[in-house]
């Protein structure tokens, strides 16, 4: 008796399987991995890695070595946390590396940044950086003058402050103001299309999710449960972007319409829509790049800028030597009847250096952004099969004692007379990367981190509240997008400059 046709395919189907199957296990390369911690069943090497990732990595680098394998979930990882590791990745096979891997909020919150940093047009945002910054020497002062002894919190004054300068630089204007304000270019500002509050909000849940562990991004197959409830939280915040910032490209749509062939690009988002009109560019821009790629540079440059700031001045504030050379220095180069300016900045080097120093124990990305690799590669006498995601933990280099004397502490005068940069030319010190991955608003990053590190020890003289000493100042650090302190700064402040001064401001 004949069997069914249904039977006959079922049988064919399995022995082709079962064939393929036998032949791919012959040809399937046997790999010889970095060492590394043996996975568990799914959850892989998730069980090690806790609330603070790169610290968690790096006491796994001290058992395992300085290139170590890892499985989050199905995923594999490589860690490299050596300035050789790091210069092999990101320098030696830096095209083999420079893929990203697709995680969540990648995927529904943001895309990666863009090139319209060019030296030339941040120096005509000069003036931007100034206005901003002396706008918070004066809020700081009139706070310090209304309540003498009471401490300020730092970072509320810096997040504004950042928030202002890329808002200006990017969109034009201020959109996140309490109040109607009056345009630097002449006339009334619309009704901003958000409060303070609610922008805080939007962008602290964009920086929560960012340092979220989603269970999903490792273990594809339980992705669509969502069982954290954190897809759904990146969709609605992606929701509230994205009406924030069609508002925005309709303003900036509407005044190119209203000026026709005399329109003038005079923000990022203007030059942005520009591109996304030219016919002849080899990457065509959709409205949908141009809202992702503005979100990139307002997020990725405001408070990633003010929790570098506000560690700067936690060191200080617990290292007082450091302090009065900061204060020796400003006082010697730029004295006390003018405010610090851009131009000052090439002639302080102690302000340099603790920026630096700064970068070294703080950076704001302590495993960079992760990288993915391409195609198989080689190295140490260990292989790195293609699709393996690729970590560099710079936080560890910055406190590898092989590279740093007293790694632990806090000494800007290590940079004073090296020649060791940020610009991920030294693979020692890379906090915004390096290669063609690396950070594209590094120089902005720069200006206005030094700048404000700056005027805020020329305009003020900076001391605990009363009661504890520096030895009690908590360094804690959380880990979201930033790395900010886990408790902000609290500080009291007296000025140190004419009154006029900050009233011109």
């Amino acid at each position: 008796m004949a069997l069914p046709t249904w039977t006959v395919f079922l049988v064919v189907l399995i022995t082709t399987l079962f064939l393929k199957a036998i032949v791919s296990r012959g040809r399937l390369r046997t790999y010889n991995l970095p060492p590394g911690p043996k996975p568990w069943p799914i959850i892989g090497n998730l069980n090690l890695i806790g609330e603070l990732p790169h610290r968690s990595i790096h006491e796994l680098s001290k058992q395992y070595g300085p290139l170590m394998q890892l499985r989050l979930g199905s995923l594999p990882v490589v860690v490299g946390a050596s300035a050789e590791m790091a210069k092999f990745f990101l320098k030696t096979k830096d095209a083999t590396f420079s893929d990203r891997p697709s995680f969540a909020i990648g995927k529904h919150a943001s895309i990666c940044a863009t090139e319209l940093f060019s030296a030339k047009r941040l120096e005509s945002f000069e003036h931007i950086r100034h206005e901003e910054v002396r706008g918070m020497l004066r809020d700081l002062r009139g706070e310090a003058a209304a309540s003498p002894g009471r401490a300020v919190r730092l970072r509320d004054y810096l997040q504004m402050t950042t928030l202002g300068v890329i808002s200006r630089m990017v969109l034009g204007r201020k959109y996140i103001v309490q109040e109607e304000a009056v345009d630097t270019e002449g006339g009334s500002s619309p009704a901003p299309v958000m409060t303070p509050a609610e922008f805080r909000e939007m962008v602290d849940e964009f920086f929560v999710l960012n340092g979220v562990t989603n269970i999903g991004d490792f273990v594809p197959w339980l992705d669509w449960l969502d069982l954290q409830g954190y897809i759904r939280r990146m969709k609605r915040t992606n929701k509230m972007f994205h009406r924030f910032l069609d508002h925005i490209l309709d303003e900036h749509n509407q005044r190119r319409r209203l000026e026709g062939d005399g329109f003038v690009a005079r923000d990022l988002v203007d030059v942005l829509l520009q591109l996304a009109d030219d016919p002849n560019l080899e990457v065509q821009l959709s409205r949908d790049n141009v809202k992702a790629i503005t979100q990139d540079m307002v997020l990725g440059g405001s408070d990633t800028a003010a929790v570098t700031i506000e560690w700067a001045i936690s060191e200080l504030i617990k290292n007082p030597r450091s302090l009065d050379k900061a204060t020796e220095e400003l006082d010697r180069v730029v004295g006390r009847e003018r405010l610090v300016t851009e131009r000052d900045l090439p002639t302080l080097p102690y302000i340099d250096a603790i920026l630096k120093e700064t970068l070294r124990l703080h950076p704001v990305a302590p495993t960079l952004v992760p990288h993915l690799a391409r195609e198989d590669a080689h190295v140490d006498g260990y292989d790195i099969p293609t699709g393996t995601i690729v970590f560099i933990n710079v936080w560890s280099i910055g406190r590898d004692p092989n590279l740093w004397d007293a790694p632990e502490e806090f000494r800007p005068e290590r940079f004073i007379g090296s020649k060791i940069d940020v610009k991920g030319q030294d693979f020692e010190l890379l906090p915004f990367g390096s290669g063609r991955r690396m950070c594209p608003g590094l120089n902005l990053a720069l200006k206005m981190t030094l700048l404000s590190i700056a005027s805020l020890l020329h305009g003020f003289t900076w001391r605990l509240p009363d009661g504890i000493v520096e030895e009690e100042l908590s360094m804690e650090e959380v880990f979201l997008l930033a790395m900010p302190r886990k408790n902000p700064l609290e500080a009291i402040i007296e000025p140190r400059l004419l009154s006029r001064m900050y009233m011109g401001a």
